[in-house]
Order: C-alpha cells, then structure tokens, then sequence
C-alpha cells in the first residue's frame, strides 16, 4: 500500500473523530486551541493506536489465512465503510439534534469513552493492514495519528463557525473511502489492478 492510499486511509478513518469534534465545536460558546488540542490529542492517539493493535493481533493468525487474507482486509474495509454511510444517512433521516450526547464536555472520562468509541474501526483495519500485505505499519499509525491530530482540531473549530453542515458529509466520504480502498485491496490481489 502507498503512501497516497496510506494517507486516504487516514483520511477516512479520520471522519469519525472529525464528526465527533465538528460537534463539541458546536455545543462550546467559544472554541479555544485548548479543545481543539484536546480534541487532537484524545483522537490521535486513540486513532494511532488501535491499528497498531490491530495489525499486531491479525500478525499472529496471518500465516494461517494466506490464502484469503485479500479478501478479509477487503471485506473488513469495505463493511466498516458500509457501516459509516449507514449511520450517516440514518443520522441525516432523524434530522433532530445532529450531534446527540457529544456536548462540550472534554474531561478525561468523557473523551477516553470517545475516543474509543470512534477508533473500533481503526481496530479492525489494523486487522486488515496485517493481512493485505507489504504495508509499512508505522508509517500507517503515524499518518492516521496526525491526519486524526489535525482534523480533529479542525472540526471543533469548524463546529463553532459552522455548526453541524459538515458532520454527516465528513462520516459519508470517510465511509466511502473505506469502500474504495478495500475494492482496491481486493482488484490488487486479483491483479486486475497492477
């Protein structure tokens, strides 16, 4: 995987915590950098860490499933991205309070149950990263930290001058994303892409 897939694969997993941060934006009478550094922090790191776990868990069984791990990283990505342009369009059809429970609360108990929260996904593509071969993990977790970092920051700063506009689009093209670049994986291993 190169760097230019690396870095949309960063993006999408992004979305979520950018989504996430588009709404504590929102729900703050002024965004300061200190949330926004908040916001960066808890994401990014949470964002960075999951699929370092991930791919180190899927290393240990990827001997065994050789001959479908393509298929695997492929269906993994694709079905994470699915999920995303579901919970996004459901989001769209309640139209009620856009951002739910997300508030302006940024203590340490409120963002860990966050950032988890919006880094499961990032758990399973580490999975798929183990098995979809010549990826250069580090680089991986370094780019989705800091692409996570950034636009973490962003959102809560594009929150408050905006309010919640961006928060589904931001959820339907990482989910996107996420589609295309397993289809890719999967047309790569069948060698219809060289």
């Amino acid at each position: 995987m190169g760097i230019g897939s690396l870095f949309l694969l960063a993006v999408g997993l992004s979305m979520d915590a950018f989504a996430v941060s588009v709404c504590k934006g929102l729900s703050m009478k002024r965004a300061s950098w200190k949330a926004c550094l908040i916001c960066g922090l808890w994401f990014g790191s949470f964002q960075a860490l999951m699929p370092l776990i991930g791919y180190f868990l899927g290393s240990l069984f990827a001997d065994s499933i050789r001959a479908v791990d393509h298929w695997i990283a492929a269906g993994f990505l694709v079905l994470i991205g699915g999920n995303m342009l579901r919970e996004a369009i459901g989001k769209q059809a309640e139209a009620e309070e856009p951002c739910g429970d997300c508030g302006a609360d940024l203590s340490a108990k409120t963002m860990l149950v966050m950032a988890v929260a919006t880094s499961i996904d990032a758990l399973a593509v580490g999975l798929s990263l183990s098995m979809a071969g010549q990826v250069n993990i580090w680089l991986a977790v370094l780019l989705i930290g800091c692409t996570t970092f950034l636009l973490s920051g962003v959102g809560v700063q594009v929150g408050e001058i905006f309010g919640s506009r961006f928060e589904k689009k931001a959820e339907i093209a990482g989910g996107v994303i996420l589609i295309v670049l397993g289809i890719h994986i999967l047309l790569e291993h069948l060698e219809v892409l060289t």
